[in-house]
């Protein structure tokens, strides 16, 4: 039976520092770029347009330093350079594996990368290009979540797809409790109210007020990112 096609035209692929590039190690894991790199190819090779968001924890975490007593502004400004940092491994992991990539940041520095321009990532999706988006949005007091959420919806975007190390959404954390229990579906209102921390509150309520489903993956296993958007595998969707 040939494979189901994907379910998604154009969807936004949200990883963290830390399962995106860092493999769960500080600092960027050659191993753990390459592979989300292939996962994300096979899609592009799919016809899907496909658009990222990749977190900075495996370099810094400005919120952490900002508990210590570092102004939060200044911390986040530094968090939003290590997404770039990441972004750039990214891009270098996908373009040398045949897959065209812009780099587009939320903090202007023409040296290494196009600044974020809304009309301009469209057109490259639409030619079939990669578009990384970093930098968060530029300002401190925003998450990555909350960037991630807000270019889906600028870009149009089919669905937002939330790589983890982890294959959906549970009761409690499955790595802690044994007896956690995955879901299949959630709406956006119960997220809320069982604040089951999947993203931050803004950007749930983003998504579900331009009627965006978030879809809950494992980045770690092989194929799985295609697999969700064809709809098979392990997932949770939120809707």
């Amino acid at each position: 039976m040939p494979d189901a096609p994907p379910r998604y035209k154009r969807i936004l692929l949200k990883v963290s520092g830390e399962a995106g590039v860092g493999g769960d190690k500080f600092g960027i894991d050659p191993k753990t770029v390459s592979a989300v790199a292939e996962e994300v190819a096979q899609a592009v090779r799919e016809g899907v347009q496909v658009c990222l968001v990749v977190g900075g924890g495996n370099i810094f975490r400005g919120a952490a330093l900002a508990e210590t007593g570092m102004e939060r502004a200044s911390a986040d400004y530094m968090g939003m350079l290590a997404t770039v940092m990441n972004a750039l491994a990214l891009q270098a992991a996908l373009e040398k594996i045949g897959i065209y990539t812009r780099v587009q940041s939320a903090i202007p520095m023409q040296a290494i990368c196009e600044p974020y321009v809304r009309r301009r990532a469209l057109r490259h999706l639409e030619k079939g290009r990669v578009v990384i988006f970093a930098a968060g949005l530029g300002a401190p007091f925003f998450t990555t979540d909350s960037s991630a959420a807000l270019r889906a919806a600028e870009m149009g975007c089919d669905a937002l797809f939330k790589g983890t190390s982890v294959d959906g959404v549970y009761t409690a954390d499955p790595k802690k409790d044994p007896s956690a229990q995955r879901y299949e579906t959630l709406d956006y209102q119960e997220v809320l109210a069982k604040d089951l921390r999947v993203m931050d509150a803004s950007a749930i309520s983003l998504m579900r007020d331009n009627h965006i489903p978030i879809v809950v993956f494992s980045i770690r296993e092989r194929g799985n990112f295609v697999k969700a958007l064809r709809g098979e595998g392990v997932f949770t969707t939120i809707a």
